[in-house]
């Protein structure tokens, strides 16, 4: 198994419309602004968040059960920002939509400028043949809001490629979470 380098996630990407819309480079200023980057990396492409966010909220008193989620727990929020409360959490998806060949998978790691303030960027590893918008989960351990940036980098999406192709992929077992569009919550 090996990493894939920049001309590969290019290729995959032109070629195969494996991440669209793509971005061939690093994208670092946007209308002579500094921005949190984003695009292809020399081993990996930094994805960026959209503008719909599902902020996590207690009004309800529900208790968080994976088997029974309740969408009464999040407050939606279209904006080019999102401000998640101390010790809170926020759902987003990527600007992105992934298809991923049958000999990848994929492991996708927090932005160090967010790390660095808190932030933690959760992400579950790309599945060989899964593809979707990727939902994300933004936590703020700090006892602060903390901002996130939408159409700005997040993550970062290493790709791993097999030296054998699966048995069995995630679009042949019916993965629950095949062909995600927009901010997907927990299903049982």
């Amino acid at each position: 198994m090996s990493i894939k380098s920049d001309r590969w996630i290019r290729r995959m990407a032109e070629q195969e419309g494996m991440i669209e819309p793509f971005v061939p480079g690093q994208i670092r200023e946007h209308g002579g602004e500094r921005i949190i980057s984003y695009g292809t990396s020399s081993y990996g492409y930094d994805i960026r968040c959209s503008e719909e966010f599902k902020i996590f909220t207690n009004i309800n008193s529900a208790i968080v059960d994976p088997k029974d989620f309740s969408a009464d727990s999040f407050v939606d929020v279209t904006s080019d920002v999102c401000i998640i409360p101390p010790n809170s959490f926020a759902l987003a998806r990527t600007v992105e939509y992934f298809r991923i060949p049958r000999n990848v998978l994929t492991i996708c790691l927090g932005k160090s400028t967010y790390a660095r303030c808190g932030i933690i960027v959760n992400v579950t590893p790309l599945e060989p043949e899964w593809e979707g918008h990727v939902t994300l989960e933004f936590s703020n351990t700090t006892p602060l809001p903390a901002k996130i940036y939408a159409n700005e980098g997040v993550a970062q999406v290493l790709f791993l490629e097999s030296d054998e192709v699966c048995e069995t992929s995630y679009r042949d077992r019916g993965g629950k979470y095949q062909g995600q569009r927009g901010v997907t919550l927990p299903r049982a």
